[in-house]
């Protein structure tokens, strides 16, 4: 199948590279010239295990194609997917600009039968703003050129995107016609082959359960955080709490795990645009206007942790490991590290930060000359007061305690990810501050 990609962000160029995996034709269409060069060249514009190697080897292959035209290759597609940003407004409804801006696009110079399908996450009702932008330009032109369009949100994790997208638990559909079932099938079949996991059903729909299902993920975040710090209160070992909950069937283990709340683009967006949908209804989303509000405090808590142990603050070196908002990727949107970071350079400490892949996005977002960004974990610690763990990367779980008694200069360690047993930290001679 011949299929155009519109938006060569996270999703859309993970998802184009993907089915061109499968031997479809794909072309990654975006208007930054820059970007569409620098992927022809083989430079990805984002941190993802695997894709760069699965882009070239497409690429070169031919299967995947790079373009800052839709029109340029609309005749050829047989289906548009518009996986362009919807970031927040002001008030935390999506911007939905660009997304009608692929749909007016897609109406200029569409000739024969075509599939729009929107994988952005949109809220409801969005589809029949597409639809209606599709229609005006069509009505512009004076033609009439059969079309569809539909919704498939995405459910991608960052840093397992490409075994989330060939080996997914579920893919979602929503359609109005039986002509785009029948080609939402057709494309997804190659990745069904254990078993049909694709559920259509109407578009509204569809467009509901992307928000829905990140705004519980974040729920049980939150809710797991609340439960942590009333833990401390009351001298319960959350881990114990965690694991005992967990247990139950009707809960499940995952998204309990406390630490020092959720980042990236997805979940504080989509919660934020869900809270705003029931508000132009008149109708207050108030369990996760209270996840919201969970997760913004529980951001701060690293450093509380800290300044309560080191209440004199000033001149101090304070090690950071971590500044992704989560292991396997480079994103720092909405990252706990950013608020952290803020407040130690507020309070005039120096800052020594480590990260696996970020280190470029952060400074870019912090800059160079406030922060000692560091190539190695235990570098970051040299003469360190104190250590403040932020993100949960593997190569920090087991570290070497001798290495840190001799390279830091304090033995305060604040864990925001429970990565470490309390009495081993203690027994190594560490003060270890954690969550819950």
């Amino acid at each position: 199948m011949n299929i155009a990609m519109v938006g060569t962000g996270y999703v859309g160029l993970v998802s184009g590279t993907c089915f061109a995996e499968m031997g479809n034709t794909v072309t990654c269409v975006d208007v930054n010239e820059k970007k569409i060069e620098d992927l022809r060249k083989g430079i990805m514009p984002i941190y993802e295990p695997g894709l760069k190697e699965m882009v070239l080897q497409n690429a070169e292959a031919g299967r995947l194609k790079f373009s800052t035209s839709l029109a340029s290759c609309i005749d050829s597609v047989d289906v548009v997917f518009s996986a362009v940003g919807t970031p927040p407004d002001e008030d935390g409804s999506a911007d939905l600009r660009y997304v009608l801006e692929v749909a007016r696009e897609f109406g200029r110079n569409i000739k024969k039968y075509t599939l729009l399908i929107t994988k952005s996450t949109v809220p409801v009702g969005t589809w029949a703003k597409v639809k209606s932008a599709v229609q005006e330009e069509l009505d512009k032109r004076g033609v009439s050129v059969p079309f569809s369009v539909a919704s498939n949100p995405e459910f991608l994790k960052e840093g397992t995107a490409i075994d989330d997208f060939t080996k997914p638990d579920r893919v979602v559909v929503g359609v109005e016609d039986e002509a785009a079932a029948k080609l939402m099938r057709h494309l997804y079949r190659p990745f069904m082959l254990t078993g049909d996991r694709v559920q259509i059903c109407d578009i509204p729909s569809a467009e509901m359960i992307k928000y829905a299902a990140n705004s519980m993920l974040a729920t049980r975040i939150s809710f797991m955080n609340d439960v942590a710090n009333l833990c401390e209160l009351v001298g319960a070992n959350v881990e114990a709490v965690r694991r005992g909950i967990g247990s139950d069937d009707r809960i499940g283990k995952k998204f309990l795990y406390p630490g020092c709340g959720y980042g990236g683009s997805c979940f504080p967006k989509d919660v934020k645009a869900l809270i705003r949908s029931g508000a132009e209804l008149g109708y207050r989303m108030r369990i996760l206007e209270a996840v919201e509000e969970v997760n913004d405090k529980q951001k701060t808590i690293p450093f509380a942790k800290l300044q309560a142990a080191m209440p004199e603050l000033e001149g101090k070196n304070i090690a950071v490991w971590g500044l992704a908002f989560k292991p396997g990727t480079d994103d720092m949107r909405e990252a706990p590290s950013l608020i952290l970071i803020d407040s130690l350079l507020k309070h005039g400490c120096n800052v020594r930060a480590f990260d696996p892949v970020a280190i470029d996005e952060a400074k870019r977002r912090l800059g160079e000359e406030c922060v000692s960004f560091c190539d190695d974990m235990y570098e970051a610690c040299i003469d360190a007061d104190a250590l403040v763990i932020v993100t949960d990367w593997k190569q920090f779980r087991v570290p070497s305690w001798a290495v840190l008694r001799k390279t830091m200069r304090g033995r305060l360690i604040v864990d925001g990810r429970n990565l470490y047993d309390l009495d081993e930290a203690l027994a190594e001679g560490f003060t270890y501050k954690r969550i819950g």
